[in-house]
């Protein structure tokens, strides 16, 4: 009885059921163009093009022994402000007022120009942003970059995570839904796979008029296009 129940349901949802057809391209879930923000030649390169890497990994550096030094000075500034501060904290019962805001002030500048340096420093090592692969170089040891006119030395790309970017016409933007079935075809490749629906863009595409949509995937080659259905209610 349960197993007939179930046979007639799956009968009523096939006739509600509405094929739409879309297309597709395939991109990466994360995808960046990595440059230098600061200016001087390159030092070292860690990566390359295919280049597997995880968040936080140092991808090039510049050189940066002008910038190290003014980094050291700024720490030994710092703790012999601080030696002082504690020093003057010890006896500020006895000092005059201003002449303890003096120190406390050299202290908070010697602090913040430690910050400063430390981020100038950091700013000559370019880092990846997340886990992912590297598929574009343009850098190599020995060339001048300049933090004024940003060039993208890398593009990174997440490893695994990839999406289906669907378009289908604007006739059905109130019908398909977050969570509909899509059935595709890569193109040049005869499987048919599976995908749930994840996003619908909230806008139209202006060259053509027609609306976009997500369906996440794995293990794709970004790139690739292909089409196919949309399993969606006609109600």
């Amino acid at each position: 009885m349960k197993k007939t129940i179930l046979l007639f349901l799956t009968f009523v949802s096939l006739l509600n059921a509405q094929e739409i057809y879309a297309t597709f391209n395939v991109v990466a879930v994360k995808n960046a163009k990595l440059a230098f923000v600061a200016g001087g030649i390159v030092k070292d390169i860690n990566a390359n093009i295919d280049s597997i890497v995880k968040k936080g990994d140092i991808l090039a550096s510049l050189n940066n022994d002008d910038i190290k030094a003014l980094l050291d000075n700024a720490k030994t500034t710092l703790k012999f402000a601080k030696r002082n501060l504690d020093r003057q904290k010890k006896v500020k019962k006895f000092l005059d007022q201003g002449k303890f805001d003096l120190v406390l002030s050299n202290y908070e500048k010697a602090k913040n120009n430690l910050a400063y340096q430390q981020a100038l420093y950091d700013k000559t090592y370019l880092k990846a942003p997340f886990d992912g692969i590297i598929y574009y170089k343009d850098i190599e040891i020995g060339d001048a970059v300049s933090g004024m006119m940003l060039k993208t030395v890398f593009k990174i790309q997440s490893l695994h995570e990839r999406k289906l970017v669907l378009e289908f016409d604007q006739k059905y933007n109130k019908i398909v839904k977050v969570g509909d079935t899509f059935n595709y075809k890569i193109d040049g490749d005869n499987k048919t796979y599976t995908g749930t629906i994840s996003k619908i863009y909230p806008y139209a595409n202006f060259n053509n008029r027609k609306i976009r949509a997500e369906v996440k995937a794995k293990d794709i080659v970004v790139g690739l296009f292909g089409d196919g259905t949309i399993i969606t209610d006609k109600k």
